[in-house]
């Protein structure tokens, strides 16, 4: 018996995610952030040409059984990189980015399944003359962006998927066979990705970076989040250390926020009940239960949130579990 299966990710920078120097390009429109992916994925390439993301990983393997032992196996699938894209007054200028040597590793194989796993990446095709950390102390190309996906086949017909590693930025969303979306990249951290991600830093050099993931918003969160970021509106960012908390039980709420970055902790009596991650909205439910917080403590893991005074509210205790923003 004969199984494939897939998963994908999909590489894109969200608004204002950029800080510093390299945030003046985006600021006067001479490059761009991106759109948010789609929740489905039906046509990789028809996105690559539109520009919506700047690179892409799609792991897809095969494996043959025999009485539940795996007797054939194979990787396909590949990498996909974007374009840099440069908008000088009327003009609009294309740079072809540059697309590493997909890595696939020896499949892992054992009674009953085959494991694979591949790292897909790149760089911009323009220069980014910058200081980095480690020799050589300056470069001249741009930082390094890349997934490295695991994919688990069973004879059963299963799959499981993981994002083993990835460049601290952009964000990384991750697709299943489906082409449903299932996971996103919790946290992204450009400074930490300009700096560092070059070199011996990669998988092409001599490590990887771990990746965090969070589970999916709701299509209504979805929806309502990319309404408020298209409003135009300047909303108020607020920044949290990690540990800090965003919400308390008892505390009058008064404000809706969108987690824009990081990963936050539900509490309740101390204890972790859930795990939030960029996306969700935080604050509806404790306003609708007469402006006051539901929950013990929301822990903040240090991140970005954008804020607005609405009456709509959410269950308490958040508490950032990694440092980031929020809106």
């Amino acid at each position: 018996m004969r199984i494939e299966k897939s998963v994908t990710s999909i590489t894109w920078i969200p608004s204002e995610a950029i800080s510093g120097m390299p945030k003046l390009p985006f600021e006067m429109g001479v490059a761009h952030y991106d759109d948010p992916p789609p929740d489905k994925l039906d046509d990789l390439e028809a996105l690559r040409e539109s520009d919506a993301f700047r690179e892409a990983n799609e792991l897809r393997a095969w494996v043959e059984f025999e009485d539940g032992k795996p007797s054939l196996y194979g990787y396909s699938g590949g990498g996909h990189i974007g374009v840099t894209r440069i908008k000088l007054g009327r003009r609009e200028l294309t740079f072809p980015a540059v697309q590493y040597p997909l890595l696939q590793a020896e499949p892992e194989v054992a009674d009953g399944w085959v494991k694979f796993k591949q790292s897909a990446g790149g760089h911009m095709g323009l220069p980014a003359p910058r200081r980095v950390s480690g020799k050589p102390f300056f470069r001249i190309k741009s930082a390094s962006a890349w997934t490295t996906l695991a994919l688990t086949i069973k004879a059963d017909g299963t799959a499981e998927h993981a994002l083993e590693g990835a460049s601290p930025f952009p964000r990384h969303w991750l697709y299943d066979h489906g082409g449903k979306l299932v996971e996103k990249s919790g946290t992204i951290d450009f400074g930490e990705w300009y700096k560092t991600s070059h070199g011996k830093h990669t998988p092409w050099g001599e490590e990887d970076s771990p990746a965090l993931t969070t589970a999916v918003e709701s299509d209504l969160e979805r929806e309502l989040s990319a309404s408020i970021m298209r409003e135009g509106k300047k909303l108020e960012r607020r920044n949290l250390e990690q540990g800090q908390a965003l919400m308390t039980e008892g505390e009058e709420g008064g404000e809706l926020f969108l987690l824009l970055d990081g990963v936050v902790d539900v509490e309740v009596n101390g204890d972790r009940v859930a795990e939030i991650g960029p996306g969700a909205l935080l604050g509806e439910r404790a306003l609708q239960a007469h402006g006051n917080g539901l929950g013990n403590d929301a822990d903040s893991g240090g991140r970005r949130a954008a804020g607005r005074d609405r009456r709509v509210g959410a269950p308490g205790a958040r508490r950032l579990a990694s440092p980031g923003r929020v809106s």
